[in-house]
C-alpha cells in the first residue's frame, strides 16, 4: 500500500466558495457518470471503460486551477473528469463510450473519450502510453515562440513516467524554461504492475531534480490542494519561469480497464484502504463542515446528477450509429 505524502507547495491560492461547490457538482457528476458507463459495459453497450474512480479531485482541481479556452489540454484516457470539467456534457461524452453518430471529439469513430476540441484546446489523444507527454512540450514550445500567455498541462499516469517519451520531453521543456505543467496521476499500478516494480524511487517528482526544475507531492483526493499546486506550477509557467511536476496521489477503485481482472494482483484489503480516501466523499465531508452544503443541498446535487445521466443514458440508447458514408470525413480535404 502506497503512502500518502504530505501536501507540498500549496497555500499560495484558494478556490473561492462558489468554486469549491461547483467542482464537487462536477466531481459528482462524474462519478454518477463513470458508474453508469460502467454498467454499459456490462450490458455489452459500452466497449470498453477506463474509469476514473478515485481520480476525479486531481483532474477537477486541475483543469478549474486554468484557463478554459486559452490554456491546451494534453489528456490521457482516464481523464473523463477532465472532460466533465472543460464543459463536455454526459450525454456528449456517452455518444463516445456507445460509439453512437453525434459524438463531437472524433465522431465516434475513436475509443472513448478520445478526439479533440479546436475550442478547449483539446487535443487529441493516443492508446499508446506516454505520447501525449512530448506533443505537449511541443504545444508549450509555440506558444513561447508565439508569445502567447498560455499554459499547457499535460496528464499522464504512473507508469508513462517509466516511458522514454516522457524523460525527453521534461529535460527538453526543462532546458527551454517552457509553460508546461506535467501532472502525473499516481495511482500505485500501472495496469497491474505496482509502483515498487515499476521504479526504485520512491514517487515521480524524486526525479525534478535531476531535469533542474521544480516538483510538488499533493494528495491527489484533495481537491484544494491541486487546485492550489496547479495554480502555482501556472503562474511560474506564464512568468516564463519554467515547467513544473506536479504528483497527484490519488487511488484507482476499479480494474485498470473493464477488460482487466484486478483481483489477480491486487489484495482486497488494499482497496479497501484505498476507498477510505474517496475524494467525493473527502470534498462533501469539507463542504458540509463549512457549512457551504446547507439543508438538503446535497441531496439536491445528487438527484440532479442522477437525473442528467438517465436522460443520457435514454438519449444515446435512441441514437443511431454514424453512417458508413461520412468514414472519411475530416480525413482528407
Amino acid at each position: 500500500m502506497k503512502k500518502t505524502p504530505p501536501v507540498v507547495g500549496a497555500g499560495v491560492t484558494r478556490p473561492s466558495d462558489d468554486k469549491l461547490v461547483q467542482m464537487y457538482r462536477e466531481m459528482v457528476l462524474c462519478r454518477a457518470l463513470d458508474e453508469r458507463v460502467w454498467m454499459l459495459n456490462r450490458q455489452g453497450k459500452a466497449a470498453i471503460v477506463a474509469s476514473a474512480q478515485g481520480h476525479e479531485a486531481a483532474q477537477i482541481g486541475s483543469v478549474q486551477a486554468l484557463q478554459v479556452g486559452k490554456d491546451h489540454f494534453y489528456i490521457y484516457y482516464r481523464d473523463l473528469a477532465v472532460l466533465i470539467s472543460l464543459g463536455l456534457t454526459p450525454t456528449e461524452i456517452m455518444l463516445g463510450f456507445t460509439a453512437k453518430a453525434g459524438e463531437p471529439l472524433a465522431g465516434a469513430r475513436q475509443f472513448p473519450t478520445h478526439g479533440a476540441s479546436k475550442t478547449l484546446n483539446l487535443v487529441n489523444l493516443s492508446n499508446v502510453v506516454g505520447t501525449q507527454i512530448p506533443q505537449a512540450v511541443g504545444s508549450a514550445l509555440a506558444s513561447k515562440m508565439r508569445g502567447e500567455d498560455a499554459v499547457t498541462i499535460v496528464y499522464f499516469g504512473d507508469g508513462a513516467s517509466s516511458v522514454g517519451d516522457c524523460h525527453e520531453a521534461m529535460n527538453f521543456a526543462a532546458i527551454h524554461k517552457l509553460p508546461v505543467i506535467f501532472l502525473c496521476e499516481n495511482n500505485g499500478y500501472a495496469i497491474s504492475v505496482p509502483l515498487s516494480k515499476q521504479m526504485a524511487v520512491d514517487g515521480i517528482v524524486s526525479r525534478a531534480d535531476g531535469y533542474g526544475i521544480p516538483g510538488v507531492v499533493v494528495d491527489g483526493t484533495d481537491i484544494m490542494a491541486v487546485y492550489e499546486a496547479t495554480s502555482e506550477a501556472a503562474t511560474r509557467a506564464r512568468d516564463g519561469r519554467g515547467p513544473t511536476i506536479v504528483e497527484t496521489m490519488v487511488e484507482r477503485y476499479l480494474p485498470h480497464t473493464s477488460d482487466d481482472d484486478d483481483s489477480l494482483y491486487r489484495e482486497q484489503e488494499d482497496l479497501e484502504e484505498a476507498r477510505k480516501r474517496d475524494p467525493v466523499r473527502i470534498l462533501q465531508e469539507q463542504l458540509i463542515g463549512a457549512g457551504l452544503l446547507p439543508g438538503d443541498t446535497d441531496s439536491v446535487i445528487r438527484n440532479e446528477a442522477k437525473r442528467v445521466i438517465n436522460e443520457a443514458t435514454d438519449y444515446v440508447d435512441a441514437a443511431p450509429y454514424p453512417e458508413a458514408t461520412d468514414f472519411l470525413d475530416h480525413v482528407y480535404s
